[in-house]
């Protein structure tokens, strides 16, 4: 198939909805080009690369711009093995009843010179050997748009009527019409109820009514400077983010910008504008990560701060609406977010009218696990473990105990204020602020907010010693209990994050260089679980614990560019010591550089 026919083109396909999901766009928008794609190749129409495709995906719209699609696919020639020749053919060489049978379910017409024999390496079978015509664009193209919708990632299907009031159908979100453009042809394609056509829409208030797209490739530019969309989830989000830059300079300051937020903002307009509001400046006297999230969560606005990283009582918002006179888009955002800003105050203030230690009470009536008691009982084990934890190290590493003790207390008790309730991603930062303005030791602070890492990958450890001790005790008691609960992990099954939380142990022994075995450290883990206060199911499970925390650091030498046999000769003595590994590993891989390597490998496996 030559891509630069004359029967080739530019192909445009379209589906105008309703407003789609903004988290889900993105992948609605690359799996729906990606089918479309697909199903194109797969009947030779296009050899298109990936990277060829343009997609596009906004609000109201998910389509894809296929640079060179044919009217027609080329001719193909097929071989079609048919019977035994001793069965298809009489002595005469005649085809007989059981040949034409085969031939007509095969829909072929009998064609002496198309049918050969060949031997399949045990007897001589009679094959077909002909050419199946070219497939039509539209004939392609509705099966391929028909799978592509029907592999959508859709989180959640909604039901509609068409227009007739009849008819039921089910989508992402209403559907209202389809367009299809090979070149500047209209392919008669359907779906969905629609008839494909060369019509789609513009912006909803700066540019109401039906617009009509000229061709494939004017599809575009027709958008963006007659409908007043900008189709591309990348340019537009790209022009947020100019726009963001660029206000946030003209006042001195710079946009704390998280990638996620730019995500969901780019889903959520056609035509981004941003505007610039503010707020009383009392309300820096909150926690500025409050604020932070405040504004980001509940508005979708983006927070600005100087150059010494401190929050301004300005804030950007990105609008959908490009008007002169934005007075009352700016005065209207800011009563939102004083009234949100006031939430996060009142729970601010309510939080500190109780101690932190104050609210370990009411953890004894909180479930953690049906098998592992109340979130109490486990705060009590984690206290148990962390100063195990502490004790087990070396005297010029060791962590104060009482430290220790006071910080795994402490640790969880923030999981019941007000402001945690409202952000759930502020827990243990909200810990270490309530823990300073209490006047706790700011190493005790600090390691409640630094318990929780490594929290993902890519995220630094704790920093502090006292952290570490606590951090590693609250990973080793979740991996210990629910290992003992039978909570493991089967195939992509990991509710409890038990790998996550294994990940990060072995980070903390290794960037920590902590000088304590793994077995130590299962053992004591496994030591606060008393009899007495679990079922009688529990099961201390020290070798399937071990053996899941090697597996993970398998995987994560791997990662790191060892080769199996490396690791292999590394892990199959299960070494105690994590915080020596790396070196292991460098002194395994520059042995088997050597040219005396593997030599001593067919030894030792001769010896075996």
């Amino acid at each position: 198939m030559s891509p630069t026919s004359a029967s080739s083109a530019a192909l445009l396909v379209e589906l105008l909805t309703e407003e789609l999901p903004p988290k889900s766009l993105p992948l609605l928008g690359g799996a729906f080009a990606e089918g479309i794609r697909q199903g194109l190749v797969a009947r030779q129409l296009t050899d298109c690369h990936p990277q060829a495709l343009q997609t596009f995906a906004s609000p109201r719209r998910l389509g894809v711009l296929v640079p060179q699609v044919e009217s027609i696919s080329p001719e193909r020639s097929f071989a079609q093995k048919l019977v035994p020749s001793s069965v298809g053919l009489d002595a005469q060489g005649q085809p007989t009843a059981a040949l034409r049978k085969k031939l007509d379910a095969l829909e072929l017409t009998y064609d002496p010179e198309r049918i050969v024999r060949e031997h399949d390496g045990r007897q001589d079978i009679l094959v077909y050997r002909g050419v199946r015509p070219g497939i039509a664009l539209a004939e392609g193209l509705q099966a391929a748009l028909q799978e592509a919708i029907e592999r959508l990632p859709i989180p959640k299907v909604m039901s509609y009527q068409l227009a007739d009031g009849r008819t039921t159908m089910q989508f992402v979100r209403p559907v209202h019409r389809l367009l299809a453009l090979h070149g500047p042809r209209i392919v008669a394609v359907h779906a969905l109820g629609l008839q494909a056509g060369r019509e789609t829409a513009g912006h909803r208030f700066h540019a109401p009514g039906p617009l009509l797209i000229e061709q494939a490739l004017s599809y575009e530019q027709q958008l963006r400077e007659q409908g007043k969309v900008i189709a591309s989830f990348p340019a537009r989000r790209a022009r947020i983010v100019e726009q963001l830059h660029t206000a946030a300079a003209r006042l001195g300051a710079r946009a704390v910008m998280p990638d996620a937020l730019l995500d969901e903002v780019a889903a959520l307009v056609e035509w981004p504008v941003v505007y610039e509001s503010g707020f009383d400046a009392a309300f820096l006297e909150l926690p500025q990560s409050c604020l932070i999230l405040t504004m980001q969560q509940n508005q979708k606005y983006f927070a600005l701060q100087d150059e010494l990283g401190t929050l301004q009582n300005r804030f950007l918002l990105v609008s959908n609406t490009e008007t002169a006179t934005p007075s009352a888009i700016i005065a209207g955002n800011a009563r939102v977010v004083r009234a949100r800003l006031a939430d996060a105050k009142f729970f601010f203030d309510q939080d500190r009218q109780h101690r932190l230690e104050t609210r370990l009470g009411a953890a004894a009536n909180v479930v953690y696990h049906h098998a592992l008691g109340s979130q109490l009982q486990r705060i009590e084990r984690l206290v148990a473990i962390a100063r195990s934890i502490s004790a087990e190290l070396p005297a010029p590493n060791r962590a104060d105990q009482n430290a220790v003790a006071r910080a795994a207390l402490l640790a969880k008790a923030d999981l019941g204020t007000l402001m945690v309730g409202e952000f759930p991603e502020l827990q243990g930062e909200m810990g270490a602020i309530y823990a300073r303005a209490e006047g706790e030791d700011d190493a005790v602070a600090a390691a409640i907010e630094e318990h929780y890492r490594p929290r993902f990958a890519g995220d630094v450890v704790p920093q502090s010693l006292i952290g570490a001790c606590v951090a590693m005790a609250d990973k080793m008691e979740t991996l210990a209990g629910l290992f003992g609960a039978g909570e493991r992990p089967s195939g992509d099954r990991d509710p409890y994050a038990l790998r996550r939380n294994a990940l990060g142990v072995l980070r903390i022994l290794e960037e920590r260089a902590l000088p304590i075995t793994l077995r130590r450290l299962i053992e004591l883990a496994f030591d606060a679980f008393t009899p007495t206060d679990l079922p009688r199911g529990f099961q201390r499970c020290e070798n399937e614990l071990e053996a899941f925390l090697y597996e993970r650091l398998r995987g994560v030498l791997q990662d790191q560019g060892y080769g199996a046999r490396e690791v292999d000769a590394v892990l199959s003595l299960r070494p105690g010591r994590i915080d020596r590994i790396s070196a292991r590993m460098a002194a395994v891989r520059a042995f088997m550089q050597l040219p005396q390597a593997e030599n001593l490998a067919m030894c030792s496996i001769r010896s075996c």
